[in-house]
């Protein structure tokens, strides 16, 4: 007889283990189907190796220019074997802790392939799920009362620059590499793109990157797209914008030659390697939503406000459904999807309270509507904008550039965004969200006393620009 759970979570990866504590915590016994390891893309393939990573590249950078900071230091070598040995260990570290935390919540996992059926012997609705196994095993068959995909995303390739894992890259293949190249050419400037352009300069890669459009971090508010540009120029990177990939062109005889359509003329690029970045597409295939009435458009699942799919007993959330695309999305997500399985009522989530973080360096961090976004929507804004060059700790810390945003409402004073670029402030936004969440205005962001020297200073001067009341500025 097939085992029956009361929820059973496709994606053991950041959405999917969130929600199956979530779901225990509540009572729910649960069991998570995972055909690789648990945590995901995130802790294997994405945020947290990327992030380590990017953290050997600023302590290499940071060392080089260390005689800026009165220390003298001789023969900087960069050990990339090391780089990712620590890299690796962070992931196994985080990789154990997921492990225990299943265990300590009573969840079963299943090491395989999960499918959903169709109505079948095991139930008359579909929901069944079939599990595979690598080894040849005898399919599990295990019977939930919810159903929860967090099937994550993977690196979206172009038509004729597809993936070999060594000369034309995802930023999967990109992660296990085991040196680092003198050249790379990076088609895409957005998010992943521009975290792995950064990392590589500093580690004194000579980095292009390759941009369809005319701004990189498109989704971020034009002024901070453009300092993050003017700072990764300063490392070394070439940008070439609005130009158009042809991968007819790709020649891969001596490393890689490839051709782009600027403006109707045709620049041809040649480096050691290329690295792919143009987003990721949905796992969707292959886990039986034809046996099902759940609704896929444009690649992705469709849901209403608490993850539901048209087959009401299936949730979905995470990289599969879309949106922001981002690991702590898709546990926030799945923390909704499942307190309203278990009648909790939970409140629907407010994207634009949610924030953003890009890990390059220069950090960017965003929440909420950007200027342009603002002045579409009909607002008549008001904005306050403050260097990190007037901020003590930050030229104490060694780099004062960057600057802090805020975007108010003229009429109301509702704070509409807040955007950051500059030292640290994927760790300073926090700050701006909870603002958002608690709809603060910048008046009474600016009367919450930031201490002094810290860099959270630049967001209480930002507030007080806004009305054109900064001090230090």
């Amino acid at each position: 007889m097939a085992k029956e759970y009361d929820l059973v979570v496709l994606g053991g990866g950041t959405g999917g283990y969130v929600a199956a504590i979530r779901a225990s915590q509540l009572g729910m016994q649960v069991a998570v189907v995972e055909k690789g390891e648990l945590g995901g893309t995130c802790l294997h393939r994405g945020c947290i190796p990327s992030k380590a990573l990017l953290r050997s590249a600023e302590v290499y950078k940071q060392t080089k220019e260390a005689e800026d900071f009165g220390v003298d230091v001789s023969e900087i070598n960069l050990n990339f074997a090391k780089v990712q040995e620590r890299k690796n260990t962070i992931v196994n570290t985080l990789h154990q802790g997921v492990v225990g935390l299943m265990k300590k919540g009573k969840i079963d996992v299943f090491q395989g392939y999960g499918r959903i059926l169709g109505p079948s012997i095991f139930s008359p609705m579909p929901g069944t799920i079939s599990i595979e196994y690598e080894n040849g095993d005898e399919n599990t068959m295990i019977v939930p009362k919810n159903v929860l995909i967090a099937t994550g995303s993977k690196p979206k390739s172009l038509p004729g620059l597809e993936f070999d894992g060594n000369i034309v890259m995802s930023s999967d293949d990109a992660l296990q590499m085991e040196e680092i190249p003198k050249s790379i050419i990076v088609v895409g400037g957005g998010v992943i793109g521009i975290e792995w352009a950064s990392m590589l300069a500093d580690f004194g890669v000579e980095v292009t990157v390759v941009e369809y459009l005319n701004q990189i971090l498109p989704t971020e508010d034009k002024a901070v797209a453009k300092e993050v540009e003017r700072q990764l120029k300063k490392k070394g990177v070439t940008f070439v914008k609005g130009a158009k990939v042809l991968p007819d062109t790709l020649d891969k005889s001596t490393a890689v030659t490839i051709s782009a359509e600027k403006k109707g003329e045709v620049v041809t690029f040649q480096a050691d390697k290329m690295l792919v970045s143009v987003g990721r597409e949905a796992n969707t295939s292959n886990i039986g939503l034809e046996n099902t009435d759940i609704v896929v458009e444009k690649g992705f699942i469709q849901t209403n406000e608490f993850f539901q799919t048209k087959e009401t007993h299936i949730y979905a959330i995470g990289d599969v459904i879309g949106g922001m695309q981002l690991a702590h999305v898709a546990s926030h997500e799945g923390i909704v999807a499942v307190e309203h399985m278990a009648n909790q009522n939970p409140l629907p989530l407010i994207y634009d309270n949610i924030p953003s973080c890009i890990y390059s360096s220069p950090e960017v961090a965003s929440v909420g509507l950007t200027e342009e976004q603002a002045k579409e929507k009909g607002y008549d804004i008001k904005v306050g904008k403050f260097s990190f060059k007037a901020i003590g700790k930050a030229l104490v810390h060694g780099d004062s550039n960057g600057f802090v945003k805020i975007i108010a409402d003229k009429n109301t004073d509702d704070l509409l965004g807040v955007h950051m670029v500059g030292p640290h402030v994927t760790d300073m936004i926090s700050e701006a969200g909870l603002a958002k969440v608690l709809d603060a205005t910048p008046w009474e962001i600016a009367q919450a006393v930031h201490p002094h020297p810290t860099l959270s200073e630049v967001m209480g001067e930002a507030a007080l620009a806004v009305d054109g009341l900064q001090i230090h500025g």
